[in-house]
């Protein structure tokens, strides 16, 4: 570790003497400063937290990356460029020591200089809070500023499939889809049945059913929240309100909360809910009314959820930075291989291509779900097809994969279920949730939820470990077999 450690020393020694680390520090305190003061929040709790803390991470998250990659590219590209790197290969030191050296170096930078930014962040986010009226302080204190957890309803893709299937076989028993696309079919039956299981006509209910799991013990005599959101399937009613009436608790078994609540579609609404409405399994049964004269639609990803309160802040906020640096170990495992064999103005054109690739993920995922890249028409229920495809498709979706490491939490695979018992079952699924989670900490603080240290782990290990390790291990083997010797002058 000494050869690695001198490494280690001499990127921080650059990084002051160019007065990197000051410049990018005064720069990540400026813009955490700035932001919130050129930008006005509505009042409220949630408004407050949502312009302080989104706007200052996502400053620093950007520009804390951007810095990452440039550091990254030109710490090795120009050493070997300027011939500065020779001084160091022709001392008792391996070349994977000086790759991962330089790693570590920029690694540790980044932790100081998000050090500097969060503290900045906390400091001012109690700072201005005081500022707030105290009714919307205690609001920000008990729902904003903590760390919930959540659950939501099991996943319905098992039921939603298999009554596809039995649908698509009584149709074909009846010879009704002679000449059809089948494909086409069983999509609009699919969505038939997600309907069915969404909509709740006017006058009819909706029921939950929660499993509160292992975390049913520590919530005895703690209130909970339930975060609700319905669309409706009339145009142009942003704004509209419906009324709804609802009921939570196992009749003969709990106690019975019941309210009737007048609430506005497309937009999440919390409200809370008394303690020990749960039955001794952890099952929260919700019942919810539909009062309108409209249908109400309660999405499946997110027409439910249920919130209660595991822990503090300012854990949960250190938590939040420690997935911000495995991003950063990341970016600069990137900048390090791309120039382990390129030049430093290749290779951070190279990185920032790279970069952009994954901020385009969303254009990706859309080819990948129409499997083309022609587009699909829904008027005629087509979809455009070229030779292109056949390459393009399995490699976005490949990339998708890769991306998805870097992005999302791992998921309990099908069928666990009924392979573990029912207590491991439920440690397993908080660990690994279903459906799976977006590493995104920002999202997470800006609305009290918690990370947990099982993200944080699983954020190391996918994107430290794996993407970082793939990166480093393909940097390494290129950077020891490169020539350092050949004149810069004549390449």
């Amino acid at each position: 570790m000494q050869q690695i450690s001198a490494i280690v020393g001499l990127t921080w020694k650059a990084a002051f003497r160019y007065r990197l680390f000051w410049v990018v520090a005064a720069l990540l305190v400026t813009a955490v400063t700035a932001l919130p003061l050129l930008i006005k929040d509505d009042g409220t709790a949630a408004g407050f937290a949502q312009i302080l803390i989104t706007y200052t991470l996502g400053a620093v998250t950007g520009l804390l990356g951007l810095c990452t990659l440039w550091l990254s590219c030109g710490t090795l590209a120009r050493d070997v460029e300027e011939c500065q790197i020779q001084m160091v290969a022709v001392k008792p030191v391996a070349r994977w020591q000086i790759w991962l050296g330089k790693w570590l170096g920029i690694v540790t930078l980044n932790a100081a200089l998000l050090a500097v930014a969060g503290m900045s962040i906390f400091g001012l986010l109690k700072w201005r809070a005081r500022g707030l009226p105290a009714n919307e302080l205690f609001k920000l204190n008990n729902e904003v500023l903590v760390a919930r957890g959540s659950v939501r309803e099991q996943s319905l893709d098992k039921f939603i499939e298999n009554t596809t299937d039995r649908a698509m076989k009584q149709r074909q028993e009846k010879n009704q889809l002679t000449g059809a696309d089948l494909n086409i079919v069983r999509q609009q039956i699919k969505e038939q049945v997600k309907a069915g299981v969404q909509l709740v006509a006017p006058g009819g209910t909706r029921l939950w059913v929660i499993r509160l799991g292992a975390a049913k013990d520590s919530l005895k005599n703690q209130p909970m929240f339930l975060r609700v959101k319905f669309n409706t399937p009339q145009i142009g009613t942003t704004g509209s309100t419906y009324d709804c009436a609802w009921q939570v608790g196992t009749p003969k078994k709990t106690q019975i909360w019941q309210d009737t609540m007048n609430m506005a579609a497309d937009t999440f609404i919390e409200f809370e809910i008394p303690p020990n409405l749960f039955d001794e399994k952890g099952d929260l049964v919700i019942l919810a009314g539909n009062l309108s004269q409209t249908p109400l639609l309660f999405p499946l990803d997110e027409g439910m959820e249920v919130l209660y309160r595991e822990g503090g802040f300012g854990l949960n906020f250190v938590r939040g930075l420690g997935i911000i640096l495995c991003w950063m170990a990341l970016l600069s495992a990137l900048g390090l291989a791309a120039a382990s064999f390129l030049s430093f103005p290749v290779a951070a054109f190279f990185s920032v291509a790279v970069l952009t690739v994954v901020l385009s993920s969303g254009t990706l995922s859309n080819v990948v779900s129409e499997g083309t890249i022609m587009g699909y028409n829904e008027e005629k229920g087509t979809k455009g097809h070229s030779a292109v495809d056949n390459v393009a498709v399995p490699v976005f979706a490949g990339v998708l994969d890769v991306i998805d490491l870097a992005t999302q939490t791992a998921t309990v695979p099908e069928g666990l279920a009924t392979m573990l018992p029912q207590g491991l079952f439920d440690f397993v699924s908080e660990m690994f949730p279903r459906p799976s989670r977006s590493f995104s900490p920002i999202d997470s603080l800006t609305t009290g939820r918690i990370i947990t240290w099982g993200q944080l782990g699983m954020a190391v290990g996918q994107i430290v470990l794996l993407l970082g390790g793939i990166l480093g291990a393909a940097g390494i083997f290129i950077f020891s077999r490169r020539e350092l010797a050949t004149a810069q002058g004549t390449q």
